[in-house]
């Protein structure tokens, strides 16, 4: 699934999102504005998600997801509040899509015999050249 889908999907009113201050250092407009945005997002008790989909959201994205059964997802990197909404939706849709798609399953394969026979070769001249080093000494005297 992918998170353009997901978008048409899941409302904008289902999303909560709050505002603070952000933190670390900064200046005057750091200590004035509130650009930090926090969005949570009901996973238990939303009717847009079926419930083998939000089993998969909880297995996928399990430290995210608070007590109460909410996903939060924050940002502050951004100077504007907007810029940092903006940011917390985008990744909001993209992890929902990530936790939501279907992991393929590797094929193991076999070494190919020319794979076997080129590693065979250079294993035994990688022990003649240390042979030939072990077999070198000083002749006495």
């Amino acid at each position: 699934m992918t998170p353009d889908e997901l978008r048409n999907r899941i409302p904008l009113n289902e999303i909560r999102f709050s505002t603070s201050r952000s933190g670390g250092p900064g200046g005057q407009n750091i200590n004035k504005v509130n650009t930090k945005v926090e969005l949570r997002f009901d996973v238990k008790n939303t009717i847009h998600l079926t419930e083998t989909e939000k089993e998969k959201i909880f297995l996928h994205l399990k430290n995210r997801i608070n007590s109460d059964g909410i996903l939060v997802i924050k940002s502050q990197s951004e100077r504007t509040q907007y810029m940092n909404k903006k940011r917390t939706t985008e990744k909001f849709f993209i992890l929902l899509a990530s936790a939501l798609t279907e992991k393929r399953i590797r094929k193991s394969t076999t070494p190919t015999s020319t794979s076997i026979r080129e590693r065979l070769e250079t294993k035994k001249m990688r022990s003649t050249i240390k042979k030939l080093r072990k077999d070198k000494g000083f002749p006495e005297e």
